[in-house]
């Protein structure tokens, strides 16, 4: 699998697409490959994980959201990859650029930049089909690469000023 047909398979289909719908999406993009590609898919999926395994995006999804948990972090860069590789790029070089993302999933009428269990769908239809699961690679190092942000106002609004002005705290 090539970076290029990866990519088209995790992209979301609109800029607001829910959760489910991008589920539901990805499987059926994914149900026609084969136990190969499956595989290949999942490891750059993971690959993917690794690379945005960054303080400087807690911190984004911490402006957003309040983002305080590892899970909810791994959900946030799900939700990341999803927007496709323009996007994921541009967010792991420079966080607040965020802020010009043109539409949000919103739940309750709030930013819901999370994708629960996006990073599973590969394993489960593998899984599904072999009896096996797929060999599993953690999604980061023990801690995040870069420098912890700081959870004080003054300091998240100077390193994210967008994403500050957009998700007023």
């Amino acid at each position: 699998m090539t970076e290029t047909e990866f990519w088209a398979l995790v992209t979301r289909s609109n800029d607001d697409q829910d959760q489910e719908s991008l589920a539901a999406t990805l499987t059926a993009r994914l149900a026609p490959l084969d136990d190969e590609a499956l595989r290949a898919f999942d490891k750059l999926f993971g690959q993917k994980m690794r690379q945005s395994y960054l303080w400087s995006l807690w911190g984004a999804a911490y402006v957003i959201t309040g983002c305080d948990s590892e899970y909810a972090f791994a959900e946030f860069r799900s939700f990341l990859i999803s927007l496709g590789q323009d996007w994921f790029q541009k967010a792991i070089d420079a966080p607040d650029c965020l802020a010009q993302l043109p539409l949000w999933p919103l739940k309750d009428g709030y930013p819901y930049p999370f994708v629960d269990e996006y990073d599973l769908i590969a394993g489960k239809l593998y899984e599904d089909r072999t009896g096996r699961e797929l060999p599993f690679v953690p999604s980061g190092k023990a801690t995040p690469a870069g420098k912890k942000f700081s959870t004080k106002k003054k300091e998240l609004k100077s390193h994210y000023p967008g994403l500050a002005a957009r998700f007023p705290f």
